[in-house]
């Protein structure tokens, strides 16, 4: 979070959300080239309430973007799910039904088939894959 504010408050909003959407694509990737190694999924930190009923509860990163009042830049963070899970299977990907870093109570997924397009944005880095995610592409904006 504190990388992507002073991004955004030195390089302007536009400029600065690329970035980070790129930064985060990066780190996806990584974490999904451990997964396919056999190796553990590296944001082991960020859920203290644990799955029920299908739903991720009590995610650390998502109170901390609150209590900062940062979650329209904190959700970007979020976009690690469908990066690491598309590094490790270019043809799926996990995306968000609910996300508690854009304001929802909770985090629920939907495993879903990519789209050609998704496939090469995220290989060529194109911002424009944000659009990969639906419920991050609106932010803080409920939709349910």
């Amino acid at each position: 979070m504190a990388f992507s504010r002073i991004l955004v408050d030195e390089l302007g909003e536009e400029k600065g959300k690329e970035l980070i959407l790129k930064s985060i694509m990066e780190y996806g990737r990584r974490v999904g080239e451990r997964i396919k190694r056999g190796l553990p999924d590296l944001p082991k930190y960020g859920v203290n309430g644990g799955w029920k009923d299908g739903k991720v509860y009590d995610c650390v990163f998502a109170n901390i973007f609150r209590e900062y009042g940062e979650l329209d830049l904190g959700c970007f963070y979020c976009y690690v799910d469908p990066a690491k899970s598309m590094a490790a299977d270019p043809a799926s990907k996990f995306i968000h039904k609910d996300c508690a870093a854009c304001g929802d109570d909770f985090c629920t997924f939907d495993k879903t088939s990519t789209t050609e397009k998704e496939r090469k944005d995220f290989v060529s880095k194109n911002k424009d894959w944000k659009d990969v995610d639906p419920r991050l592409t609106q932010g803080t904006k409920k939709v349910h």
